[in-house]
């Protein structure tokens, strides 16, 4: 997309490096700021609605987060505000409209639309070195040793990799989006207005005991916030490994109502 849409676009596979750009060499390319402190205070800020169903109320820098596509942008929104920056690799349909409605600062989000199957472990892991969040749709079929290692990249560096949908590998963290119902629609007439999901978390070691909350996501007013509690739904599968993510047996990343939007 253009720059002037909001974003920093790189290129598809022009340049490849052999190894992970250093932090100068991306400072360089306008895409982080000179002196910005990476490894600083261990979580990065999320919005107070997400906040009680997060081990430490933030995400923890060094972790891996699988997340459903609906809840990806207001997961980290919150750190993009705060002044992190943010990375999206193997997003082509990534809106930035939404983006910055969620509350994304596009002046700190570098785009990397469809870097090809052979270049996406690379610039994956040049960005782990240089900036606080990436969020990755994976190729299909990623080995999970390539996921290991990324993994492990994010821990060494202090990012927080989100794989939406699919990861090949048990991530430390897991939200998903459990149901999803939008306001606003009567009888063939009126705007939607409100979207009200279930979001259900979980993961490993602290995270192990799965929470969830209903959450406006956006309210009435756009904003993110806690919603009236309703009627819950059976928890499935633990989600976000090597395939679909199933809650009460609708797949969550799939274009069901599950996971709408």
């Amino acid at each position: 997309m253009p720059a002037a849409d909001g974003g920093h676009l790189l290129p598809d596979d022009a340049g490849r490096p052999s190894a992970p750009a250093d932090r100068g060499r991306l400072a360089g390319a306008g895409l982080v700021e000179p002196g910005t402190t990476l490894a600083g205070e261990r979580l990065l800020p999320v919005v107070p609605a997400l906040q009680p169903l997060l081990p430490g109320r933030g995400l923890r820098r060094g972790s891996t987060v699988t997340v459903s596509r609906s809840a990806a942008l207001a997961l980290v929104a919150e750190a993009s505000a705060a002044g992190s920056w943010v990375a999206a690799v193997g997003l082509p349909d990534l809106g930035m409209v939404a983006a910055a409605e969620v509350g994304i600062d596009l002046e700190r989000l570098a785009l990397v639309p469809t870097p090809g199957a052979r270049a996406w472990p690379t610039v994956v892991a040049a960005l782990l070195d240089a900036v606080d969040v990436v969020l990755v749709r994976s190729p299909p079929g990623l080995p999970a040793g390539q996921a290991r290692r990324l993994a492990a990249r994010a821990r060494e560096r202090g990012a927080v990799l989100v794989p939406l949908g699919a990861w090949s590998v048990a991530p430390d963290l897991w939200l998903v989006v459990a149901a999803s119902t939008w306001q606003g629609l009567g009888q063939g007439h009126g705007r939607l207005e409100a979207r009200r999901v279930e979001v259900v978390v979980g993961g490993r070691g602290s995270a192990a005991l799965e929470r969830r909350a209903s959450l406006w996501l956006p309210g009435p007013d756009g904003t993110i916030a806690l919603a009236p509690a309703g009627p819950s739904l059976v928890a499935g599968p633990r989600p976000g490994v090597a395939g679909p993510a199933r809650v009460g047996g609708a797949a969550l990343d799939g274009p069901t109502v599950a996971d709408a939007g």
